[in-house]
């Protein structure tokens, strides 16, 4: 896709007699500076994950019970997937 400006795109749709959008630009501003604000704050939150220290106590733990969780889920599904119904059951 091409990079067109907002100006071109809005010819091509509209035509050049359509009126501007009401404060389109103001909008424009606005939509921009709240993807901004949400980058900079998804940023600090990887950064802030980079920067903390875990212990290996902790790590042993988060692999511990991650593990034993897939396999108890991995048991559920198992057992859901062998279930027999009764043929009196419909």
């Amino acid at each position: 896709m091409r990079n067109d400006s907002i100006e071109t795109l809005l010819l091509r749709h509209y035509g050049s007699s359509a009126p501007a959008p009401i404060s389109l630009e103001q909008q424009l501003n606005n939509s921009m500076h709240q993807e901004e604000a949400a980058v900079q704050a998804r940023q600090e939150v990887i950064t802030n994950w980079q920067q903390r220290r875990v212990s290996r106590r902790r790590m042993l733990q988060l692999v511990t019970f991650s593990g034993a969780g897939l396999g108890v889920l991995a048991v559920g599904i198992d057992a859901l997937q062998n279930r027999q119904r009764p043929a009196y059951a419909y």
